[in-house]
């Protein structure tokens, strides 16, 4: 009876379990990914930097499984009750995910790797080499599918992030690989920073006067479902997919009023003049050539300037200029809805290493 199973789990390898390998999984928008997976009843498989772990029960024990060459697996439990695979390794090691998924059966990835920083060197180490070498294991596995989360920003490349992004893009459009490029807006972390500024009586600071830019904000929960949804749904496969959150587009403005509204005071803003970023970004690059640190965070004050001054949706190629209407939304989340949770001690912000404010 075993040996008839067996041979019918062979012969229809549709009826095996979805299974699913997740890079990126510790990150807040990883770990969402992760908690739809499970959701779903795919098989996930992340994995993630050795000592790493998405969230798990801390009532329960690890689940250590023996090494497989060479690469530990363990396994944690996630809400709904099920345990995805973790094998840890270097994502910058081309030969750590090659061996961690060798000769094993997988039906996609979903990549919600980043660079920390986005200065150059984490970059093109991260957002290009560790993705490059991805696509290589995932072309010699077999995979069929990769899944990647890029960025919006990236179709007005100034930075070293946004073009080291578009070189991956472009290695897995001509890969051969069936592929689904999504490019959200801005994630309600990004957005959130000021949240307890003003809860402390600040007012809420603006670059100009707070309308330069616009977004659709888009949370995780609705982001990684957005993910998980490209699976199985042909519309999003083999396409670049803008995607935002539910709503109409939001100015910086508009989101400090809307905080001050669910903090019940009248609105208080300060204006930040653009000139000031432009005058730290000079004279942080000049110091950067004596001081290589220094180099470093002019990067990460041009990236703020660059979220700054831009706008986070469809960029109309014709026109050169953002069109919200052309930016599809997805979920039910929005902005207000989480700095609510916020303010009530429900969520906490994660925010990036270059967070503006």
């Amino acid at each position: 009876m075993a040996t008839a199973i067996v041979e019918d789990e062979i012969a229809h390898p549709s009826q095996l379990p979805r299974r699913i390998l997740v890079l990126g999984g510790t990150g807040t928008i990883g770990r969402a990914t992760v908690r739809a997976l499970v959701a779903c009843g795919y098989e996930t498989i992340c994995f993630v930097r050795p000592g790493a772990t998405p969230d798990v029960d801390p009532n329960l024990p690890p689940n250590t499984a023996k090494e497989k060459n060479g690469t530990s697996t363990s396994s944690a439990r996630t809400e709904g009750g099920q345990n995805p695979t973790l094998r840890h390794g270097k994502i910058t090691d081309p030969a750590a995910l090659a061996t961690a998924i060798a000769r094993e059966r997988f039906d996609a990835i979903i990549s919600c790797l980043a660079s920390r920083t986005g200065t150059p060197a984490d970059a093109w180490a991260i957002d290009h080499a560790a993705h490059s070498n991805a696509l290589a294991a995932a072309k010699a596995a077999g995979i069929p599918h990769f899944i990647q989360l890029s960025a919006i920003c990236v179709q007005k490349p100034l930075l070293a992030f946004q073009h080291a992004k578009l070189a991956f893009e472009a290695e897995l459009i001509a890969s051969g690989l069936r592929y689904s490029i999504v490019r959200p807006t801005a994630f309600f972390k990004s957005l959130s920073g000021q949240v307890e500024r003003v809860r402390a009586g600040k007012p809420y600071l603006l670059f100009g006067d707070g309308s330069l830019t616009a977004c659709k904000p888009i949370s995780d929960d609705d982001l990684a479902a957005y993910l998980v949804d490209c699976l199985d749904d042909p519309g999003r496969w083999n396409r670049i997919l803008p995607i935002g959150g539910p709503g109409p587009a939001q100015t910086p403005r508009q989101q400090g009023e809307a905080l001050f509204a669910l903090l019940g005071r009248p609105p208080r803003f300060r204006q930040v003049p653009v000139k000031l970023l432009d005058t730290i970004i000079a004279v942080l690059s000049a110091l950067g050539r004596i001081a290589p640190p220094l180099a470093a965070k002019a990067e990460l004050a041009r990236i703020g300037r660059y979220y700054a001054t831009e706008s986070m949706l469809v960029l109309d190629p014709q026109t050169g200029r953002y069109d919200a209407d052309a930016t599809p939304s997805t979920g039910t989340q929005t902005l207000a809805d989480y700095h609510a949770q916020l303010l009530a001690g429900q969520a906490q912000a994660e925010r990036g290493d270059h967070a503006v404010f």
